[in-house]
């Protein structure tokens, strides 16, 4: 009774079936494997090269140097190496998220593990000392100002401002107010402690670019503006220097940690990218220093 059961059993089409689509599945396994493609390398052929190029023309309306194409795909790299170390932790598991969010997402975890300590004086003061033209406080004017209107039909414009300087010089009562002196205009009669960037923009450049030799303390021009002539006077001037440290600690504390946040970044992926076998393929490239896209 067995042995026929068993028999009955073994002639079902549907065992057949089973067994034999169980062995297909064997052979296909044997032959064609199941792994992808290896997780430890990354290769930026010919095709993704052009594809970042193309990215990099519709941001910037040019075409990357190979300079720059080289750096593209260094950032690509970097982003992909992290984005999958990313993945190894999980960290794509709590949130749907883009893989450059993973990427910052493994920085800000290295910035956690690597956070420095508080800086020292000593090291602040050093900082300080290397970076000096990042801090360097510049120039400082203040100044009085008396406009003279080249279109205006009466008279010599240059004689006028002549007598006019003459007279502020020789009275210093008549630049009591401004606005009653000179031609109308929206422009300030007075400046205080502001930069030469400050003045360029009021002003203009050419005038600007006067204001650090004109004279302190008595009346000088004309001075020419994008408007017009002036007559300037230089009431107090703040020679660009280097700020004491105390003066400046939370702005040099704040850079201080950016920086080192930034060397601790670059260390982290450095050696994440040694274990990697990295491969960039780019196109050949025209005898001039672009890359034409096809």
């Amino acid at each position: 009774m067995i042995r026929q059961t068993i028999l009955r059993f073994l002639r079902d089409p549907l065992i057949h079936f089973l067994v034999l689509g169980a062995g297909i599945f064997m052979v296909y396994s044997v032959v064609n494997g199941t792994a992808g493609p290896p997780v430890d390398r990354i290769v930026i052929d010919e095709t993704q090269a052009l594809r970042l190029a193309d990215q990099f023309q519709r941001t910037w309306m040019h075409l990357p140097t190979r300079q720059e194409l080289q750096g593209l795909a260094e950032d690509f790299v970097k982003e992909e190496i992290l984005y999958r170390e990313a993945q190894a932790l999980g960290l794509d598991q709590d949130d749907l998220v883009i893989r450059r969010r993973l990427r910052q997402k493994m920085e800000f975890l290295n910035a956690d593990l690597a956070e420095p300590q508080a800086p020292t004086d000593t090291q602040l003061q050093a900082y300080l000392d290397a970076n000096q033209d990042r801090f360097r406080r510049p120039d400082r004017f203040s100044l009085q100002q008396v406009y003279l209107n080249p279109n205006k039909p009466s008279g010599d414009v240059k004689q006028a401002a002549a007598e006019l300087l003459a007279r502020l010089n020789t009275d210093p009562a008549l630049a009591a107010d401004l606005k009653l002196i000179g031609d109308a205009t929206m422009l300030p009669a007075q400046l205080d402690a502001v930069t030469r960037r400050e003045v360029a923009n009021t002003f203009g450049l050419g005038f600007a670019k006067d204001i650090k030799n004109m004279p302190m303390g008595r009346w000088s021009g004309p001075y020419e503006s994008s408007y017009g002539l002036h007559l300037v006077r230089i009431t107090r001037r703040e020679a660009d220097g280097l700020p004491a440290m105390a003066e400046i600690r939370p702005i040099l504390e704040r850079e201080w940690y950016a920086e080192r946040r930034k060397e601790a970044n670059e260390r982290f992926y450095r050696a994440l990218r040694a274990r990697y076998d990295v491969e960039i393929r780019l196109p050949a490239d025209s005898a001039d220093t672009t890359l034409a896209v096809r």
